[in-house]
């Protein structure tokens, strides 16, 4: 029995999912001394202000101009309040995503253990999800092999794999949160600035251009890119998921400890509860300033100069963006943003991946749940193995639009699944004593139907109007 609990405690003393009293630590008061606290968000920010922003929304501009402007904010504030409720679940129970989407009814036997019907989709999106990080790595290798054309981007691609996986498998949370806050927080002030200046150019957005964006217009010959865009911005059904390890792994869930009938419990869990939600808002504030300047370069310079990112020239296309507002110099700044914005998505991606993956090891039953070391180790092996993988599609497919857009329409059809999930939760295994309240309810329920609505609305018109990437 003694022996028992010594390997017990190995296996916990520094896991960051374990729930121990020690852990236990009272929230902050105040503002400032709350931002101290804050980091989950930007490393989601990392992970999905890139490909969704720099080839997905530009893409999207480039085929309908300024009319889908109200689908990007609706791609940037629709899904934030599904981010917020599970990270209040994860916050309060210490349980992540796949762990608690497993418990959600409808099981299927497998190896030692019940999978859920969830679970089983999950793995069955990794293929496309694969794919799309192939996209990834390929507009970085594009960007590399453009700068330094002595390497093709399939090659660069490789080494990017290779770089990726090496700072993954060394680093640690508080690594890759300050790495891509600096990456993020650069290339996003420097698109801004781009923006700002698109009206000193020929190519100067009017009030009529917005107007025209934000009246409802959903043209059928751009369902694909529309679709794609939608799951490769904001914070997507991946990145929800994700933001749950990422929430634990800084210490919510530790800091709040195991739940118990006390007021001090309920107390602490409300406090790390605000913190998550004033991280939550702060994504939601970076990823609109990140997403909507690429929305309006993509419609106001490429839709205008009718040019479409595509194949191997998907780079040097963007790069028109910025050489259209600042001049032929900016072609160095946007290649040498790019690459780090991009580089940024496959960091923090496989970074939140791999946890998932480690996690749904666990829930499956191939690994003990319960021992941090097994997680770590199945955690390495995706770190090699993904970005393997994702870099020989590149190699052979060599289109990051057309990998990241199917990669996006099925996390698209992810996203009223997560929504869904989380409203279980809400409901069924959310402590109610710090459940949320009734105007939060109503607004998770109407993104949810809002989701529900236009997935509807997107099949509708694929099957009565012809449409085309």
């Amino acid at each position: 029995m003694a022996e028992n609990e010594d390997i017990n405690a190995e296996r916990h003393s520094e896991d960051p999912y374990a729930l121990r009293s020690e852990y236990i630590q009272e929230p902050p008061v105040g503002f400032w001394n709350t931002v101290k606290f804050l980091g989950p968000g930007l490393i989601l920010v990392g992970s999905v202000v890139g490909s969704g922003e720099i080839i997905l929304t530009t893409t999207l501009g480039a085929t309908v101009g300024f009319i889908m402007l109200w689908w990007m904010l609706l791609s940037c504030w629709g899904k934030s309040i599904v981010q917020a409720e599970l990270g209040r679940y994860a916050v309060s129970s210490g349980q992540t995503a796949l762990s608690a989407f497993n418990d959600i009814p409808g099981k299927f036997p497998f190896f030692r253990s019940k999978m859920s019907w969830f679970i089983l989709l999950w793995f069955l999106q990794q293929i496309p999800g694969l794919m799309g990080g192939g996209g990834i790595y390929g507009g970085a290798g594009q960007a590399m092999s453009m700068m330094m054309p002595f390497l093709d981007s399939r090659y660069w691609t490789i080494v990017v794999a290779i770089v990726t996986a090496t700072l993954i498998l060394s680093g640690t949370y508080r690594f890759l949160e300050k790495l891509l806050t600096f990456m993020v927080v650069t290339f996003t002030f420097i698109t801004l600035a781009c923006a700002v200046l698109l009206q000193f150019t020929e190519y100067a957005i009017t009030w009529a251009d917005v107007g025209a964006g934000l009246r409802f217009d959903f043209p059928a010959f751009a369902i694909a890119a529309a679709l794609a865009a939608y799951g490769g911005t904001g914070v997507n059904a991946g990145e929800s998921m994700a933001y749950t390890y990422w929430c634990t792994e800084k210490g919510y869930a530790r800091f709040t400890g195991p739940t118990d009938d006390s007021e001090g419990w309920v107390n602490r869990a409300r406090g790390w509860i605000r913190v998550m939600q004033t991280d939550v808002v702060l994504t939601l504030i970076v990823l609109t300033f990140a997403t909507i300047p690429f929305y309006m370069l993509g419609a106001g310079v490429l839709n205008r100069m009718g040019q479409m990112p595509d194949g191997l020239d998907t780079l040097s296309i963007l790069s028109n963006m910025y050489t259209q507002t600042l001049g032929q110099w900016a072609w160095w700044l946007f290649m040498f943003g790019g690459f780090f914005v991009l580089f940024s998505t496959v960091v923090s991606g496989l970074g939140g991946g791999s946890r998932m993956m480690a996690d749904v090891m666990g829930v499956i039953g191939v690994i003990d749940p319960n021992d941090y070391k097994a997680r770590v180790r199945v955690r390495r092996i995706w770190a090699v193995a993904a970005p393997a993988i994702q870099s020989v599609c590149y190699f052979f497919i060599k289109n990051p639009v057309w990998m990241l857009t199917i990669s996006g329409t099925i996390g698209a059809m992810m996203m009223p699944l997560v929504a869904g999930n989380t409203i279980y939760l809400r409901y069924f295994r959310v402590d109610r004593r710090i459940a949320p309240g009734r105007k939060s309810d109503a607004v998770l329920w109407l993104c949810f139907l809002a989701m529900i609505g236009l997935a509807i609305y997107a099949i509708y018109l694929q099957f009565t109007k012809p449409a085309s990437l």
